[in-house]
C-alpha cells in the first residue's frame, strides 16, 4: 500500500504543479502589455521624426516602434538614419562600433526591418502594408531592475521574437534606446531565394 501511496501523492503533486503553471501562465499572458503602433510615413530626418507624436519618448514602447521605424530609411540614406538614431539614443550617441554594426546589418539588408512591420512576409519580398503597423510588447522579464526595459517584437522571417533594450532618463522622464538586438538574420526574401 505504501508504493501506491506514493503514487498517488506523485500524481496529485504533478496535477497540482500543472494546473499551478496554467493559472501562472494564464496570469502572465493577461499581465502582458501590447502596443501597436501606425505611421502613414518613414521620417527621412530628425526634425521629421520629431514631428510624430510618439518623439515624446515617455514610453519604451514608443522608442522601440520608432527604433524600427527609422531603420526602414538606412538602404536611401545611412548617416541620415544615424541622425535619427542618436535622438532616440538621448546621452549615448551611436559610436563607429555601431555604426559598422548596422552597416554589416543592414547594408542590402534593407528587408530585415521591414519584417517587423503588418503584412510583410518573405513571399513578397518583406514588403509591408500601408500605414505601416508595428506591434511591441512585453512580457514578465522585461523590466529587470527600475528604469530599464527590454521590449519585443515579431519579425516575419523568424520564428522568436526580437527585442530592444531601453533606459529612463529620470531628468526627461524619456526612454532612450541603449541596444538593439532585432538585427540577426532572417530567413531571405523569395526574390534572393534560388529555391523559392
Amino acid at each position: 500500500m505504501g508504493l501506491f501511496d506514493s503514487l498517488s501523492r506523485s500524481v496529485g503533486s504533478q496535477a497540482a504543479n500543472a494546473a499551478g503553471s496554467a493559472i501562472n501562465n494564464a496570469v502572465n499572458a493577461a499581465q502582458r502589455k501590447t502596443e501597436t503602433f501606425t505611421f502613414n510615413a518613414i521620417p527621412r530626418n530628425v526634425a521629421e521624426l520629431q514631428a510624430l507624436p510618439e518623439s515624446d519618448l515617455s514610453t519604451p514602447f514608443k522608442t522601440c516602434a520608432l527604433t524600427m521605424l527609422v531603420l526602414l530609411n538606412y538602404e536611401s540614406d545611412p548617416q541620415g538614419t544615424i541622425e535619427m538614431l542618436n535622438f532616440l539614443k538621448g546621452p549615448e550617441p551611436v559610436n563607429a562600433y555601431q555604426a559598422q554594426f548596422l552597416k554589416d546589418r543592414l547594408a542590402g539588408k534593407g528587408y530585415v526591418p521591414r519584417s517587423f512591420f503588418a503584412g510583410s512576409s518573405p513571399a513578397n519580398n518583406y514588403q509591408p502594408a500601408m500605414p505601416l503597423q508595428i506591434t511591441v510588447f512585453d512580457n514578465p522579464y522585461s523590466y529587470p531592475e527600475a528604469g530599464w526595459a527590454t521590449l519585443h517584437m515579431n519579425s516575419t522571417g523568424a520564428d522568436s521574437p526580437r527585442q530592444i533594450k531601453c533606459r529612463l532618463k529620470p531628468s526627461t522622464n524619456q526612454w532612450f534606446m541603449v541596444e538593439n538586438l532585432a538585427l540577426s538574420d532572417i530567413r531571405i526574401p523569395a526574390a534572393a531565394d534560388p529555391w523559392a
